[in-house]
């Protein structure tokens, strides 16, 4: 699954949003592309289960 995330901009983001994720699935796979503001993640987990971690850390986060 895909989501943008606006305000991922930089290396310090890319761990904020990695953190976040595995705060809902420690073993999914994540991937950014901060220059996209892209996040891919492999988990098994519905991609709506990840957005709360994700506001939560501050980040402004939306499914593709």
């Amino acid at each position: 699954m895909q989501f943008h995330i606006e305000n991922m901009t930089c290396g310090g983001c890319v761990r904020g949003v990695t953190r976040a994720i595995h705060s809902v699935d420690p073993a999914a796979g994540v991937e950014a592309d901060p220059p996209a503001r892209r996040l891919t993640v492999q988990s098994d987990k519905p991609g709506a289960e990840f957005l709360p971690a994700l506001e939560a850390a501050g980040f402004d986060a939306r499914l593709q």
